[in-house]
């Protein structure tokens, strides 16, 4: 792929606009977009013109955000083909793009649309952020209870060139409510003289257009489908959500819930192309607040002074003692932030996962408390035993906080991925001190 940049920087360079042109378009989309995105912000822009039309629809899609608007940018004194790519583009793609936009560069943007593509827009972008009517495309193919297969058939293929998908396609009353849905499969197997009403089971499932995008990820997995179809709060059909927009959505938010539980404020897509700037300000601010956490860490050894100065020995397993309750919280909380994503488990069960997190933090407790009493009975067997009790509790609570924290982000409305890992580790690193030093004071009655 190195070697073919080249190549096509070398064309660019050399203006040799023709061979560029019919050497650009052997490749497909994704592998243009591929060379697109190495290119310099003008060289990107020459290249992208000299696709034809239906080729840089397709590209278009396959760029980053970044790109896509120094794309845009780059074509803003060529209205006549800025326009016809805003127009090309599918409807959910196009929604993608402009609602990362800032407001006043989208109305310009839609102004370049066609009153029917623009009505389209403005529908889309009027939906929540983060729903499925934002997702979903109005571009599917609808057939009535009455048509014969035969009819049904002329239909589809008068209508279904522009359909997203045609592997399903839908079945809808005078008032455009949904009643079902059919595989084009069992269509084309029909007598051609049967009704689309004979075909029927009237078993389908929707999406409502209001619902949260991760709704939708949750039905796909459990449904199977290569499409769903999108409707409004009287059950009128609006569009059809696709697995690729879905693949796209899961991706978005994997990686927005991986960087929240590394305590990062945003996603950071790329950082080799963020500026240093970009990556201080998504960083700084739960760092700083975690420092301040820390000093709790701090000002609860200062309490227990006498009992340090009383068993120097205590230090030594100090880190190790704290780092455990961390790293089992960590765990703990992983599992539970992908099963409340995934829907696999519901904020009603926080009581059972509880009792069973204690069970399991338990053995993880008692096992790690034998090989530390190993290491202490050779360093410092004095404290074997406070070291084994506290290692056991350490982890068994810094399990439950683990467990627990996402369970109650949750419940306060917020994503269970802000529990980062981060913050579960400074709280048990505070709690793991407090049972520590509190269990020697003590046990040596200090």
């Amino acid at each position: 792929m190195i070697e073919t940049q080249v190549n096509f920087q070398e064309l660019i360079q050399e203006k040799e606009w023709k061979t560029l042109r019919n050497e650009i378009i052997l490749l497909d989309p994704y592998q243009i977009a591929e060379v697109i995105e190495e290119l310099s912000d003008e060289d990107d822009v020459v290249l992208f013109r000299l696709l034809p039309r239906d080729i840089a629809k397709d590209t278009f899609q396959h760029l980053t955000h970044d790109k896509q608007e120094q794309i845009i940018g780059g074509l803003a004194h060529n209205v006549t083909k800025l326009s016809s790519l805003l127009n090309d583009l599918d409807p959910d793609d196009r929604t993608a793009f402009l609602e990362e936009l800032p407001g006043q560069i989208t109305l310009r943007l839609i102004q370049l649309l066609s009153p029917e593509e623009r009505s389209v827009a403005t529908k889309l972008l009027g939906y929540p952020k983060d729903s499925i009517g934002r997702l979903m495309t109005p571009e599917f193919v609808a057939l009535k209870p009455q048509f014969t297969v035969s009819q049904a058939l002329d239909h589809i293929r008068r209508f279904g060139h522009d359909s997203e998908t045609l592997n399903v396609v839908y079945v809808i009353d005078n008032d455009w409510k949904l009643i079902d849905d059919i595989r084009i499969r069992d269509i084309l197997l029909a007598d051609p003289n049967k009704t689309i009403a004979d075909l029927m089971d009237s078993r389908y499932v929707s999406l409502s257009a209001f619902d949260d995008q991760e709704i939708a990820i949750r039905v796909f997995q459990d449904q199977d489908r290569v499409a769903l179809p999108v409707v409004d709060t009287e059950g009128v059909l609006l569009g059809i959500v696709t697995f690729d927009d879905m693949m796209d959505v899961a991706e978005e938010e994997s990686t927005e819930d991986f960087h929240k539980f590394g305590a990062f404020q945003d996603a950071i897509v790329n950082p080799l192309k963020a500026k240093i700037g970009f990556l201080y300000k998504k960083r700084v601010l739960w760092l700083t607040a975690l420092v301040f956490m820390n000093i709790f860490s701090g000002a609860a050894i200062e309490r227990f002074e006498l009992t340090i100065q009383a068993v120097a020995g205590l230090l030594l397993f100090l880190p190790l003692i704290i780092a455990s309750g961390g790293n089992a919280g960590a765990q703990s909380a992983t599992l539970m932030i992908r099963s409340l994503a995934t829907g696999e488990v519901e904020t009603k069960d926080w009581l059972l996962l509880v009792g069973k997190e204690f069970l399991v933090s338990l053995l993880l407790g008692v096992t790690m408390a034998v090989g530390v009493s190993l290491i202490a009975s050779i360093r410092a067997p004095e404290i074997v035993a406070v070291v084994a009790l506290t290692m056991i509790l350490t982890v068994i609570v810094g399990s439950l906080i683990g467990l627990l924290l996402p369970f109650a982000f949750t419940l306060l409305k917020f994503d269970p991925a802000a529990a980062s890992a981060p913050l579960i580790t400074s709280i048990a690193d505070i709690t793991g001190v407090l049972i520590y030093f509190s269990i020697a004071t003590s046990y040596f009655g200090i």
